[in-house]
């Protein structure tokens, strides 16, 4: 009841009105009520009812007399007056009963049947009159409302017997008329008081009632889900025309519900009861259906109810029946209210908790999802509106919004803008705790619900109350195992929970953890999710990091240190995924190249004309459509150049290599589409006037080879021959627009958008589009456009914002690769030079060379477009004779001998300043050096004649190349990272030397012997002696390293060149291959690099193939990695020739391995050598290939060693032909592949190998076991194969997914591997049980008495910077005969020389003869074969090197490879001294006759060899 001692509001507003003395009694006399058949007029009553209103107002409690008021009362509760039909009466009388329930409080004058129709009234009729605030009576009935709710009167109706029902119907009432829009005809809004008053008489009526009606309870709950105008509609029969659009959130409520907040309100005025009144609604919902899905017993699958959603269809997860649709719904309907009354009434989910924490481990998934979604939400302050709208980013805003503070573009909304009112995790910290766990839970669908949970936890700070530092990383910690979680499920919902970070999030919460390139954080596992096996996750990573870029884009341009730390790698680690040779990682490479990271529509500003017709403005209007600074073209398209910069100035090496790549294909590619399009142009939509055949096959042909560099080839097939037959011109035209050199980029972009528009209209298939979109962003001119070379040869001038270097970069490539869009610009650029040209006394700027590099590069294509004129080419003399660095020098001359008119009289001119008075040490000496080793190749023959050369000969060998240095400090490092004058001058003096030898005039094959006698004496000389130039030796360590590397690299840029190569004999290329086990890793790394460049241009011969396989102890993982992956990307273009390369090559792997200085024998020392065959296996074997390469094991023990002519070395050959065979079979065995006897012959190379003396000797050999069965068993070949399969199965790019992996070994543990029973062509004899295996595969530190045939290679880590510019002088070799009228033919014959070499090589293997061969048909030498016809890349048929035979059939049955670890060890040294002498033979030669010249070498000390030259290949 109220308390009824106090006065009342309303009494002390009667006092100001009237007082009396002592106690007043009524005054009021007349009656309310008419007689029988004589009711009062309407009027008459209303104004009795007035009075008698006006004067209970003015009456105070205390002094009124009760007696005087009983008689007035009891009319009042009459029939004829609370059931009026005027509703005015009845509003005066409900305005005098409630003044009767003050004046006589604490007992009203009323039997409990007259307080039940008075009560109607107001219920009924009062309340529901007050929606309408233009009713008449509107005062009276707030006056009513207000009076119950101060005087407490209100709580007279909870004493009433059954009076439930009116409760129910009061606040039903009075959230309708709350939460329903007014019912005046002038639209008159609800008066505030309404609320207010309402509020406080419910929330009495909550408090002073002993037990409210569940429906009650469920009303009042129903009004939290208002705060979703979404759910309010669902179930309607007009909920589809009424939803709410997810993209019309600005529609949404900004504020809450006058029904909420009387609701919040009434919740927060009584915690305690109505905690105990919403529990026991919770425990009705939730724990009716958790006891369902406890309850519940299996049934047969096929009699299982269908779920809501199909992802609960996961195996094992939910066996026992789930509760009832009609029970989900119920949950989660509860669930939504437990999020919003965590949000507004946190006090009344006391009791709720504990039942919703053991909810989380419900068997059945779909509470579990409930929970565990309600627990994030709930942590996050998230209620049931959901979470804000998220920001998009937008890679193509300008300014970027990296630049723009967040909080101006977010806009407030209470009911979506997370808040929690206190911290979930102190409050509740068991649940929380609860919560954590289902990190771990079975089912992919809770990991995943979970995944987004943290995400949204970590994104609302905890729903603003802040997060302990402690708390925050360790949910980064759970959020980054996530992205490397075993489901893809759950990865895929961490990405796009990622997604929903606004960009300063990820700066400052995400980015707290560590940067993209730091393994296990959150960035670095997002990274790394773009290379993911399902294409639905790596699309989405990829997607958002390239987004996620865009956006830093601005702020790493404006020398943001903790953006570009943080997300600088993110091109890096895209570009990088093309590594893996995924078309369908290829293409979205391309979409999001230019949909995010080089957005096409950036900046998204328009060039209009100004007002004087001048240059084009544009206004960035950003803002409010408020218009700011006007733009020029240029400056737009500076803006579009500088972001390119900035993407190329951070990209990593490997990363750079893809990129400039990609855009270099793009003239190929054009060719492509250029024959495309004029196909399609004769196939006229199918209407074919000739050769309708013919076309329509080349058609076909065009679109197989889309079809195979496109994903879905099908698809690709049938949207491309739609194209063809729509024959749109236009569309052509188009693409052709955006191939042209001549088209800047806003006609490239118009072209583009119109292609887009003219697909979308004309075609109802999506793919379509999508399949021309990649091909058009790959033949655009794009970023190599026309309109962005003025703002980057201004970037390379200024060097502003830091991107000078990479304009360079760009510079080059442009002019190397791009040169017709280069040519418009380069005049701009050879004036720059002009200005910056040196003298003697001032030096050239710093970006000096990187200009002359492009104009080099430019020159040698379009000789006749760079200037003619005096000034330009002095300034280019100026530079070959005091440019700085030397390279500066290089370039200069390349550009002079290309384009000067007279060429003769500047080369005289050059060659006499530069030796003349030549001294070592004098100024600009290097620059001089540089300049006579590129005059030397490209100068004109009859300037650079014998006596001239000479003196060059003499400056290079006697004044440098035997110039010892003066200051040796002790204890130099091994590698000199950068080298100093003295390296720099002994490497130009070795350029001189070899590029005369590259200038050779072809037809002077004596000459051409006679001068590179001495030059390979030296480079050989320098790689076995570790690059020791001095007779007395004491040569620094770095200097050494640095001109072995120099040497090694020489010898592979001569051995490309074919007549050159034969100068290699066997002897020195094994001494060669020895480089790339050299202990100094900055030298092996680039020496290895150096060859898989000229391999991957078809530059070297295939012997060089087998020098790679050495690398099989590498202890630099990242340099054996990219070996592997080069390796098995040439496996695979070699196998889509139907070339056999890689195969035969291992015949040259056994010989290399049979005279490697650490070769021993001895069963132990044969461990290491197995470790190089299963080495090669991994890198090249495949079910097709292995009968080949087994065959060419066997082909090694019927020929004799014809490089030392040792028995010694004869057995050797055997040893490992046994070896490789038996390693070879238990590949085939572990793998579980057929293999089948190979059909064709092999051709064995002459110069590494010889026929046998007689038949007997062969028999012999081949019946003779060179490995004892022991020593096979003792090698436990089984168990390092499958250590060395385990290997390349445990290696993964994924870290921190190792308790991801250990999870599921735990969980699935592998069944033994059960034999098979196939009979096999051979069989290896009976291994031993695998339970040593551990310690023959693991292979822990090695025994010191392994140490003598082990290497002492250094694995120290040193970065290495490659300071050879041998890739420039490769593109000068078209110059190499330097014939004044024939350049471009001799330039075609040097190409096809070099693409025809793998057949040509080929005709330089004979085969050897099987066992029987007459004595007479020992090997001979061939003479060197005459250059053949060009041999095209694409062969239809079976090369040369399959000897006319069909590749083995194709395995039947395959098996999962078992796996392990292998070892990682150096492998350089023997004895612990270098191998630095090749092993010496008995000087038998290796010919019968037709023998070439000995080349005899003066040496400083000894001869590397006494044998014989003979030709290798």
């Amino acid at each position: 009841m109220a308390t009824r001692s106090r006065r009342s509001a309303a009494t002390e507003v009667v006092e100001e009105e009237e007082e009396q003395d002592g106690t007043s009694k009524l005054s009021f006399n007349e009656t309310l009520t008419g007689r029988p058949g004589k009711p009062i007029p309407v009027g008459e009553l209303l104004r009795r009812l007035q009075a008698l209103s006006q004067e209970l107002r003015g009456m105070d409690q205390e002094e009124a007399n009760r007696d005087s008021l009983l008689p007035v009362a009891k009319e009042l509760a009459q029939h004829n007056l609370l059931q009026h039909k005027d509703a005015g009466v009845r509003a005066w009388t409900a305005c005098c009963v409630v003044d009767m329930f003050r004046l006589c409080a604490p007992d009203a004058p009323y039997t409990a049947s007259q307080l039940k129709d008075v009560f109607t009234l107001f219920i009924a009729k009062i309340f529901p009159a007050l929606a309408d605030p233009s009713n008449p009576y509107n005062g009276q009935h707030i006056y009513t409302l207000k009076s119950l709710a101060e005087v407490k009167s209100i709580v007279l109706l909870s004493d009433l017997p059954g009076s439930n029902s009116l409760i129910l119907h009061l606040f039903t009432h009075c959230f309708d008329i709350l939460s329903g829009p007014s019912k005046a005809d002038s639209g008159e809004e609800l008066s505030k008081n309404v609320e207010h008053h309402m509020t406080a008489l419910l929330a009495l009526l909550v408090d002073e009632s002993e037990a409210l009606p569940q429906e009650v309870v469920d009303v009042i709950l129903a009004q939290f889900l208002r705060a979703d105008p979404r759910a309010m509609v669902v179930g309607t029969s007009k909920s589809k025309k009424n939803a709410v659009d997810d993209r019309q959130s600005t529609l949404l409520l900004k504020e809450a519900p006058p029904a909420y907040n009387m609701a919040k309100n009434i919740c927060n005025s009584s915690p305690d009861k109505m905690a105990r009144l919403i529990g026991q609604y919770f425990s009705a919902v939730i724990m009716d259906a958790s006891a369902a899905a406890i309850s519940s017993v299996p049934v047969p699958k096929h009699r299982s109810r269908k779920r809501a959603s199909s992802e609960m269809d996961d195996p094992g997860d939910d066996a026992p029946r789930g509760p009832t649709e009609e029970d989900m719904d119920e949950a989660r309907k509860a669930h939504r209210l437990l999020r919003e009354l965590w949000r507004c009434s946190p006090g009344v989910l006391q009791d709720i908790i504990p039942h919703l924490q053991e909810e989380l481990g419900a068997e059945n998934v779909e509470l579990r999802l409930l929970a565990t979604e309600t627990f994030g939400d709930m942590i996050s302050g998230i209620g049931a509106a959901g979470p804000p709208p998220p920001q998009v980013l937008n890679p193509v805003a300008y300014p970027s919004q990296s630049l723009v503070a967040s909080d101006s573009v977010q806009v407030y909304n209470f009911l979506t803008t997370p808040t929690s009112p206190h911290s979930f995790p102190s409050r509740y910290a068991q649940a929380y705790q609860a919560f954590l766990l289902r990190k771990q839970d079975k089912s992919p669908i809770i990991r995943a619900a979970w995944a987004s949970a943290v995400g949204r936890i970590l994104m609302t700070s905890a729903g603003g109350v802040g997060l302990d530092p402690e708390e925050e990383q360790k949910l980064l910690r759970y959020l980054s195992e996530s992205l490397v979680d075993g489901d893809e499920r759950v990865r895929l919902a961490a990405v796009k929970i990622i997604e929903q970070f606004a960009f300063a999030d990820v700066i400052q919460k995400l980015g707290s953890m560590g940067s993209i390139s730091e393994p296990r954080t959150v960035l670095f596992n997002l990274a790394d999710r773009a290379k993911d096996k399902k294409h639905s996750v790596r699309t989405e990573a990829m997607k958002l990091l390239a987004k996620i870029w865009g956006v830093a884009a601005g702020a790493i341009a404006e020398g943001n240190e903790r953006t570009a730390t943080l997300l600088g790698p993110i091109p890096s680690k895209i570009l990088e995924t093309c590594y893996i040779n995924d078309i369908e990682i290829n293409a979205l490479v391309d979409h999001v190249m230019f949909e995010s990271l080089l957005p096409l529509g950036y900046p998204p500003i328009k060039a209009k004309p100004s007002q004087n017709g001048g240059s084009q403005v544009v206004k960035d209007s950003q803002k409010n459509g408020e218009s700011t600074t006007g733009y020029t073209e240029a400056e737009i398209d500076k803006i579009r150049t500088e972001r390119q910069l900035v993407l190329i100035k951070d990209l990593e090496e490997r990363a750079k290599k893809v990129y400039f790549a990609r855009q270099g294909n793009q003239v190929a590619g054009a060719k492509y589409m250029e024959a495309f399009l004029k196909k399609c142009e004769d196939y006229n939509g199918g209407v074919v006037e000739k050769d309708e055949k013919e076309i329509k096959q080349q058609l076909g042909g065009l679109i197989a080879y889309y079809a195979k560099v496109l994903p879905d080839s099908s698809r690709v097939t049938e949207d491309l021959w739609k194209f063809a037959k729509a024959h749109d011109r236009r569309s052509y035209q188009l693409i052709r627009f955006c191939m042209a050199p001549d088209s800047d980029y806003r006609k490239v972009f118009k072209s583009i958008k119109e292609l887009t528009k003219r697909v979308e209209d004309a075609h109802s298939s999506s793919t379509l589009l999508e399949t021309l979109k990649t091909l058009v962003y790959r033949v655009s001119i794009l970023t190599y456009n026309r309109s962005h070379v003025p703002a980057i040869i201004e970037f390379s001038r200024t060097d502003e914002k830091g991107l000078g270097a990479a304009a360079h970069e760009v510079l080059k490539e442009i002019s190397t690769k791009h040169p017709d869009v280069f040519k418009a610009h380069v005049q701009e650029l050879c004036k720059a030079l002009e200005s910056e040209a040196p003298s003697a006394t001032k030096p050239n700027g710093t970006g000096s060379v990187d200009d002359l590099k492009a104009c080099a590069s430019f020159a040698r294509k379009f000789p006749k477009d760079l200037p003619k004129d005096r000034k330009f080419v002095q300034s280019m003399i100026r530079f070959a004779l005091y440019g700085t660095p030397p390279t500066a020098a290089k370039y200069a001359v390349t550009i002079i001998m290309s384009s000067a008119d007279k060429k003769e009289m500047h080369a005289k001119d050059i060659l006499r300043k530069c030796t003349e008075g030549f001294e070592y040490g004098s100024e600009n000496y290097l620059t001089k050096l540089a300049a006579l080793s590129q005059l030397v190749l490209l100068g004109p023959r009859d300037v650079l004649d014998d006596s001239s050369f000479d003196a060059v000969v003499d400056i290079a060998i006697n004044q440098v190349l035997l110039k010892a240095r003066a200051n040796v400090t002790p204890g130099e490092p091994d590698w000199m990272e950068t080298p100093d004058d003295d390296v720099v001058a002994k490497t130009w003096a070795l350029k001189i030397l070899i590029n005369r030898l590259r200038s050779h005039p072809k037809d002077s094959s004596v000459n051409l012997i006679e001068d590179a006698t001495p030059v390979y004496k030296l480079l050989n000389t320098l790689v076995a002696k570790h690059g020791e130039l001095v007779k007395a030796g004491g040569s620094p360590a770095g200097q050494k390293t640095r001109l072995r590397l120099l040497a090694a690299q020489l010898l592979l840029k001569l051995s490309c060149t074919r007549r050159l190569d034969a100068m290699l004999t066997p002897s020195a290329f094994n001494a060669l291959a020895t480089v790339a086990q050299d202990p100094c890793t900055p030298l092996r790394v680039g020496f290895v690099t150096k060859l898989m460049k000229y391999l991957g241009q078809n530059r070297l011969p295939p012997r060089f193939y087998s020098i790679l396989f050495l690398l099989a102890f590498e202890p630099n993982s990242n340099l054996k990695d990219s070996v592997v992956t080069w390796i098995k990307s040439q496996r695979s273009r070699f196998a889509s020739r139907k070339e056999t390369t890689l195969e035969t090559v291992f015949t040259r792997v056994i010989s290399l391995l049979a005279h490697h200085p650490d070769f021993d024998p001895d069963p132990e020392n044969l461990k290491d050598f197995v470790q190089y065959i299963l080495f090669y296996l991994k890198c090249v074997a495949t079910p097709e290939n292995l009968s080949l390469i087994y065959h060419a094991a066997q082909r090694v023990k019927g020929i004799a060693d014809g490089i030392s002519n040792t028995t010694a070395a004869d057995e050797n050959l055997y040893i490992l032909s046994d070896l490789a065979q038996a390693v070879i079979r238990q590949w085939e065995e572990v793998n579980g592949w057929s293999m089948q006897a190979w059909p064709g012959k092999l051709k064995l190379p002459a110069g590494i190998f010889k026929v046998l003396e007689s038949h007997e000797r062969a028999q012999e050999i081949a019946d003779k076991a060179w490995i004892d069965e022991d020593v096979i068993e003792g090698l436990g070949l089984e168990g390092v194969v499958r250590g060395a399969l385990r290997t390349k199965k445990r290696k993964s790019g994924v870290e921190g997914a190792g308790d991801a992996r250990a999870r599921k070994k735990a969980k699935m543990p592998a069944p033994p591997r059960e034999k098979k029973s196939a009979p096999k062509p051979v069989r290896t004899p009976k291994k031993k049980s695998r339970k040593d295996d551990d310690s023959d595969v693991e292979g822990g530190a090695a025994p010191s008495s392994e140490a003598r045939r082990r290497s002492g290679r250094k694995a120290a880590a040193k970065s290495y910077a490659e300071q050879s510019d041998d890739e420039d002088d490769e593109e000068m070799e078209t110059w190499q005969a330097a014939a004044k009228e024939k350049e471009e033919e001799e330039t075609e014959e040097s190409e096809a020389e070099s693409e025809k070499q793998d057949s040509g090589h080929a005709n330089e293997d004979i085969e050897m003869t099987e066992a029987g061969a007459e004595a007479e048909s020992e090997v001979e030498p061939e003479d060197e074969p005459e250059p053949e016809p060009v041999v095209k890349p694409a062969r239809t048929r079976g090369s040369k090197k399959m000897n006319g035979t069909a590749p083995a059939a194709e395995t039947k049955k395959k098996a999962p490879p078992a796996a392990v670890n292998g070892k990682g060890r150096a492998k350089a040294k023997a004895n612990g001294k270098a191998a630095s002498t090749p092993p010496k033979t008995n000087g038998r030669p290796t010919r019968s006759n037709k023998a070439k010249p000995v080349i005899e070498v003066a040496s400083d000390e000894e001869d590397l060899s006494d044998v014989p030259e003979s030709d290798d290949e």
